[in-house]
């Protein structure tokens, strides 16, 4: 998996030293693995370490509990998508919000698909308010990708109306693309053009 920046992976304490780092990294590449093959709730701390080899007291030396760890790999993957589709998008010639949209949400869709680990997480309702609000704050995330296209693309300034109508675009997106993914294919693919017609005309109308 990629490099990340160091904030965007939240541990207990930094490792300062490589040993340190490669058990965060044991550590999350453990989590990832057991988050695509097995049910989440079986999923604990004694598990997480057994994956990756080392014991519960190292674990513990960067991760308070189970819910840090599922951040750190959720706040990885998102990180991840956002740099990804910021080289994609920001760069193209598209000027229309609602184009912007779709091929972002049809990118997130392929990411989730491609990824069972934050998939389990990100559809499930597992990752904590405090990681999801991480991905809110300018430069970072989803909603950091569509704030820099609506400054940069439609001439939108920073503004407490812009943040809230970005908030209940992700809060919205985020619970209905989990809804879609509980039905058949069919359905699921109908559901998903509504959502993106449905924020289009919120956040661009």
């Amino acid at each position: 998996m990629p490099e990340t920046p160091e904030h965007a992976v939240p541990v207990r304490r930094r490792p300062v030293q490589r040993r340190g780092a490669s058990t965060v990294e044991a550590v999350l590449r453990a989590c990832s693995a057991l988050l695509a093959k097995a049910p989440l709730e079986e999923i604990n701390t004694t598990r997480i370490a057994a994956e990756a080899g080392l014991s519960v007291g190292a674990l513990y030396r960067f991760f308070p509990d189970k819910q840090a760890i599922f951040d750190a790999v959720a706040v990885r993957h998102m990180e991840q998508f956002r740099s990804r589709m910021a080289r994609v998008l920001l760069k193209s010639a598209l000027r229309s919000g609602p184009a912007l949209l779709e091929r972002l949400m049809d990118a997130y869709i392929e990411y989730l698909e491609a990824h069972p680990d934050f998939r389990a997480l990100a559809l499930g309702g597992h990752i904590s308010a405090l990681a999801r609000e991480s991905q809110m704050r300018p430069g970072a995330g989803p909603a950091g990708l569509l704030r820099e296209f609506m400054k940069r693309k439609l001439g939108l300034r920073d503004s407490a109306a812009l943040d809230l109508r970005l908030r209940m675009a992700m809060e919205t997106g985020e619970r209905m693309i989990a809804y879609a993914w509980q039905q058949p294919p069919p359905e699921r693919q109908r559901i998903l053009g509504e959502l993106k017609r449905m924020l289009a005309r919120y956040l661009f109308d």
